[in-house]
């Protein structure tokens, strides 16, 4: 487990709707990009994140649901995220491609 970059906190917890999830090596940038994505969900009633302590390199994520499981909501988040930086890369490659070609013209 301590490997693991991705652990769900009190798994002893019965209630598939509200889980935490600790992210080790992981900061704000994450924290506040997932938990917008992730608050857009109509079913999620609570998205919060707190960084336990400067020292530790952990993020602590906690989703509350109404019906869906946390999981779930957790996965189509970081989905969510995986496709809003691919097209943030492909449309700053496309810029810059664009930006060399005209200089290339000049």
């Amino acid at each position: 487990m301590e490997n693991r970059r991705l652990v769900v906190a009190r798994e002893d917890e019965q209630d598939d709707r509200t889980k935490t999830f600790i992210f080790k090596g992981e900061g704000h940038t994450l924290g506040n990009a997932l938990r917008t994505l992730i608050l857009k969900n109509p079913d999620v009633i609570f998205c919060g994140y707190t960084i336990p302590h400067p020292s530790e390199n952990k993020l602590h994520l906690r989703i509350e649901t109404k019906e869906m499981s946390a999981v779930d909501a957790l996965r189509e988040g970081l989905e969510q995220l995986q496709s809003l930086s691919d097209y943030v890369l492909e449309t700053f490659e496309t810029a810059v491609s664009d930006f060399k070609s005209k200089q290339m013209e000049m």
